[in-house]
């Protein structure tokens, strides 16, 4: 019997795909296009959210392999106990990096060269010169440095920074320079004139960017959130930024999508862009070439890239 493949893209439409597999087109419709007992490898919907992302994985009993085209992860962890043990869950690491440091570094450029303030006084016909902050010279805070946190790093380079200082999960160096502890963020993050967060969600980083983090950025500091919204307290970010003392633009929000009339809407000093880090014209081609690459290995019976985590353990491997 052939094992049966999830795809959230018609199977015709992936080149390279092995034979030897039986393909299903499933992006998050009511109806399954197959009986969820006998996928063995289950690529989830994109940007369908956690509801739909988890809904046929406890019917999932032959499941080997959950795949998601985000980098992150959360939005599965609430049916990964469902399923049993040895389940390897992948993630796209490799597909949206280029896009989510593209995007950054136009919030980081939009806000610090006031470009909103641009768009608003060109709509009502308002000539808004005078001398706005550069990027060049300031001292950038990477917090969150796996492979987009160093994409993003790699965009910063000919734009004459100051210093680039990165934190991750834990202590380690690369060939750009070291990678400092979550523990040092105390030390680092008032010398930081732009703080960049790019790290999964976990429970270890929800609510980092809380009301401690914030008081410690220094005087005008840029906060810059492409991670996931629930990294930054809201409430918090939403007492700083109504002082005026620091600055902030998001790519994602805590809630997501955010409703109408909520105040971050509204909030001062704030850029919100709606979670488009990723989903770009580079997508579809890069997440199509990694499905392939993955089920030719998986077909073959290799190992697989982008494993974060197993089943049995439930311990990231990343």
């Amino acid at each position: 019997m052939t094992a049966d493949v999830w795809l959230p893209f018609p199977a015709d439409e992936i080149a390279g795909l092995p034979q030897g597999l039986n393909y299903h087109f499933w992006d998050g419709d009511p109806d399954f296009p197959a009986d969820p007992a006998d996928c063995a490898f289950y690529v989830v919907p994109y940007m369908k959210g956690p509801e739909i992302a988890v809904r046929p994985m406890p019917a999932m009993a032959s499941v080997q392999v959950v795949h998601t085209l985000s980098a992150g992860v959360d939005h599965v962890q609430g049916g990964l106990g469902a399923l049993r043990p040895g389940v390897r869950l992948c993630n796209a690491r490799g597909v949206h990096e280029a896009s989510t440091a593209e995007l950054t570094l136009a919030l980081v450029l939009a806000s610090l060269r006031g470009i909103p303030g641009f768009v608003q006084g060109q709509q009502q016909e308002e000539w808004r010169s005078g001398f706005y902050p550069a990027l060049a010279d300031k001292s950038v805070l990477i917090v969150g440095y796996g492979s987009i946190g160093a994409a993003i790093e790699d965009r910063l380079a000919p734009f004459e920074c100051a210093r680039v200082a990165r934190v991750a999960r834990s202590a380690r160096t690369t060939e750009r320079g070291p990678v400092h502890p979550l523990g040092e963020l105390p030390r680092l993050l008032p010398e930081a004139d732009v703080v960049i967060l790019s790290t999964p969600l976990t429970e270890a980083t929800r609510h980092l960017a809380g009301a401690d983090f914030l008081a410690r950025m220094k005087d005008g500091a840029l906060l810059v959130n492409v991670a996931r919204g629930a990294v930054v307290d809201t409430k918090a970010l939403l007492a700083e930024l109504e002082t005026g003392r620091i600055r902030a633009a998001v790519d994602v929000t805590d809630p997501e999508p955010l409703p109408a009339g909520h105040p971050l809407w509204h909030a001062p000093n704030l850029l919100i862009s709606p979670h488009v880090g990723g989903s770009t014209s580079a997508f579809e081609p890069r997440a199509k070439r990694l499905l392939a690459g993955q089920l030719t290995k998986f077909a073959a019976g290799e190992p697989l890239d982008n494993v974060v985590l197993t089943t049995e353990t439930a311990e990231s491997t990343a």
